[in-house]
């Protein structure tokens, strides 16, 4: 049985993108999965993926009049079905959003894992809606208060919509924050468990440069192993 999880973060820059990919890569070990980039506004999946060439996205899906077969948008990359969303403006003026929803379902029917980078804003319907087709939300944050507060508001859209929190994922750590203190507040507020703690790593940014997700080019990176902790701990 499938299960989709919305990555979500309630703010950008948090790395929302490099996680949602990290751990596809790690579930894919042992799992069938598909990604796919719900942010129709300010996609950059492709980027971290190498698929800045693709031919066909999620845009194109999700324009009513062009009738694009969905694995058209489908591209195999490092072990993971990965559906990238496109960048023009025009396409997504085009795109329509309540589209997404029978798109998801159609992907959920060939994988085991689902994974949706989410808008790191909430601020429209359209934003939203990932979280709301997701079983569950994995909260990206780092680890200060300001970055708790948003992810809440992320927790807080998506229990009105019946979609429990997997865990919560601090990222980008740096060596003197305090992730403990913050842990501790995240286990009070969040209802999942913090999965991991990935800290801040130049190999993210290596990674970017080169088109490749964090655990194909830096597979031995601290980063990389906190991802797979995360990934090991989705229940």
């Amino acid at each position: 049985m499938v299960e989709a999880f919305a990555v979500a973060s309630g703010k950008g820059g948090t790395g929302k993108t490099t996680s949602t990919l990290a751990l596809g890569m790690a579930l894919a070990e042992r799992y069938d999965v598909t990604v796919i980039d719900a942010d129709t506004g300010m996609a950059n999946l492709l980027f971290h993926a190498g698929l800045d060439d693709a031919d066909v996205t999620l845009h194109d899906l999700l324009v009513a009049e062009r009738d694009v077969p969905i694995e058209a948008a489908v591209y195999d990359r490092f072990g993971m079905s990965v559906v990238p969303c496109g960048t023009s403006l025009t396409a997504f003026e085009e795109a329509d959003p309540g589209r997404l929803r029978e798109v998801v379902a159609e992907l959920a029917a060939g994988t085991d894992v689902l994974l949706l980078d989410s808008p790191a804003a909430l601020g429209s319907k359209s934003a939203v809606l990932p979280v709301v087709l997701a079983d569950r939300v994995v909260v990206v944050l780092q680890p200060t208060v300001p970055s708790l507060s948003d992810g809440l508001k992320v927790q807080e859209y998506a229990r009105s919509y019946g979609t429990e929190t997997a865990g919560v994922l601090f990222n980008r750590v740096r060596p003197d924050e305090d992730v403990e203190s913050i842990a501790e507040q995240a286990a009070r507020y969040f209802g999942g468990t913090t999965l991991a703690s990935v800290p801040e790593s130049d190999a993210v940014r290596a990674a970017r440069r080169a088109g490749e997700p964090l655990l194909a080019h830096a597979p031995r990176d601290p980063a990389a192993d906190a991802f797979h902790e995360a990934a090991a701990n989705l229940d």
